[in-house]
């Protein structure tokens, strides 16, 4: 029998932690000082710094989990797709049915 690999633990950080480690960076510490210190990647905390230059109201929301605002916007955005296609087609239809009237 093959012994399988654990599977990975995901580390979830508080948005307060990744204020901070930002912070630290903002201070005159280099990305790779504190990401090493802190232990986590240079290209996380690089990713946290573009997501409090440029998130406005606020970066880090909830825990990684979907609110139920863009469970909406993902399932309004589908039937809108579905919609579009619809019309595209009937509009196909459309146009071959007014040309065989002619």
């Amino acid at each position: 029998m093959s012994k399988r690999a654990s599977a990975r633990v995901r580390r979830t950080f508080t948005p307060q932690f990744k204020k901070d480690a930002v912070a630290m960076v903002r201070r005159g510490k280099t990305l790779a000082d504190v990401a090493s210190s802190l232990g986590i990647a240079r290209s996380l905390l690089q990713y946290w710094r573009h997501r409090l230059d440029v998130e406005s109201p606020e970066p880090f929301p909830g825990k990684g989990k979907a609110r139920a605002e863009t469970d909406e916007i993902r399932e309004l955005k589908a039937r809108l797709k579905d919609v579009t296609e619809e019309r595209d087609i009937l509009k196909k239809a459309l146009a071959y049915f007014a040309d065989d009237q002619k």
